[in-house]
């Protein structure tokens, strides 16, 4: 049966023009849609998306970037799907990651990294809750 985990193309990526690319890397691997949205996000919108973070030093400035411009949020499947777009997904840091992997690709900074990925079945499902409605899932 397929896993399901959840993404963002994050606002820089965006920004310069990198969706369908990422979104074509994502088709690739194998990864099906079951949902997708493009939406604006507020600082308090990321500031509860983010809450595990709420104590690190990175916390405000990440909820600020977030909230920087368009975005599109996504629930991806596929077996083994939160281990795999990890992989796909590369290094959070651009710099550390392999050749071949989105941030590799596209990312800029380790704020700045073209896309977020789910860490685990828990947290996957926190995050498909928070950004997406039962019904909107296909």
């Amino acid at each position: 049966m397929a896993q399901r985990t959840f993404s963002i193309i994050k606002p820089d990526a965006v920004r310069k023009g990198y969706t369908g690319a990422i979104l074509a890397e994502i088709e690739k691997a194998g990864f099906k849609l079951a949902a997708i949205k493009k939406q604006a996000i507020s600082n308090d919108q990321a500031k509860g998306f983010y809450h595990v973070h709420a104590e690190r030093p990175f916390f405000k400035d990440l909820c600020t970037f977030m909230s920087t411009g368009p975005l599109f949020l996504m629930v991806l499947e596929k077996e083994n799907a939160i281990a795999d777009l990890r992989k796909l997904m590369g290094a959070t840091n651009p710099a550390n990651a392999e050749e071949g992997t989105i941030r590799k690709k596209f990312a800029g900074s380790i704020q700045e990294n073209a896309i977020h990925g789910s860490d685990a079945e828990d947290t996957a499902a926190f995050e498909i809750g928070y950004w997406f409605a039962g019904y909107e899932l296909i």
